[in-house]
């Protein structure tokens, strides 16, 4: 596995692999690895026959009082894991590389309508970091494929539409969210998790396989979530929101029948995102919450 943190050794290693007509598959990252991001690389390397990696903790995704310091920054163990999983070129570039004239003089890329409300609504600006940089990610890699996890939803929602808007010629895939034995989705925040929270956190996922249920036996939407809401607070969380969206993130309608209710919750200090398919039964949905 090579490591690169120029642009410029980049571009000139995957002209090489381009010239031999390689797929390249990118799989971006914050780093602090876990399984989740190791089933990316996996399923990366189904897809293409080079794998690129980013490495970059970026910070115009992250809020004024948000966990930037905070945030765990594992380097060495990456690396190892990385090249473990069969991991072609780690691309982790400096801030000053990204972003050369600062955050403040930085061209964004903003997506409307997917964006807003859900993790938009309670972390403002968030997703223009993150369509921004993924963009940049793109603009340097050029890949044919790259790989989200779903736990991420409205993250994958947002770079799916911006891939579509921006007619770029890459394949989005979304990887399912692996858990914990306990249920608990794998989060690189979930270091920062007491053992006390920690033996709580599971309780946001059977939470949502309750209400899950509730809403494919036909119960109504607004009775579920607010007694999801009240089963979060019970538990030790402060919810964030609990929404029941189509799987376009649209506010569901009596004709949804694919549904995904997603969660975020803040547990001490870490803020636990988690979302769940769900099979809507054909009648009428009374709420349009």
């Amino acid at each position: 596995m090579r490591t690169l943190r120029d642009i410029t050794d980049l571009r000139s290693t995957l002209r090489e692999y381009r010239q031999h007509d390689h797929r390249i598959a990118l799989v971006p990252t914050m780093g602090n690895l876990h399984a989740g991001h190791l089933a990316l690389v996996a399923k990366a390397r189904q897809h293409a026959d080079i794998v690129v990696t980013s490495l970059f903790v970026n910070p115009m995704q992250f809020g004024p009082n948000e966990d930037l310091d905070a945030y765990p920054r594992t380097f060495t163990e990456d690396q190892a894991k990385l090249a473990d999983a069969g991991c072609h070129v780690l691309f982790a570039p400096s801030n000053t590389a990204l972003y050369p004239n600062g955050l403040d003089a930085q061209t964004r890329v903003h997506v409307p309508k997917v964006s807003e409300g859900l993790c938009g609504g309670a972390r403002p600006g968030h997703f223009d970091g993150v369509s921004t940089v993924v963009t940049l990610l793109f603009n340097l890699v050029q890949p044919d494929v790259a790989c989200f996890g779903e736990k991420d939803y409205q993250q994958l929602a947002v770079i799916r539409k911006f891939v579509r808007d921006l007619h770029m010629p890459i394949e989005i895939i979304g990887v399912p969210i692996v858990r914990a034995e306990d249920g608990l989705a794998l989060s690189s925040r979930n270091g920062y998790l007491s053992a006390a929270e920690r033996a709580i956190a599971p309780a946001l996922y059977r939470t949502l396989c309750t209400l899950r249920d509730a809403l494919e036996r036909g119960e109504p939407v607004e009775t579920v979530l607010h007694q999801g809401h009240q089963d979060l607070k019970a538990a030790g969380f402060i919810p964030d929101y609990l929404e029941l969206r189509d799987t376009h993130l649209n506010p569901v309608s009596s004709a949804t029948r694919d549904a995904v209710l997603l969660a975020a919750a803040k547990l001490g200090p870490a803020r636990l995102l988690d979302n769940l398919s769900v099979r809507l039964p054909s009648q009428p949905i009374t709420s349009h919450h």
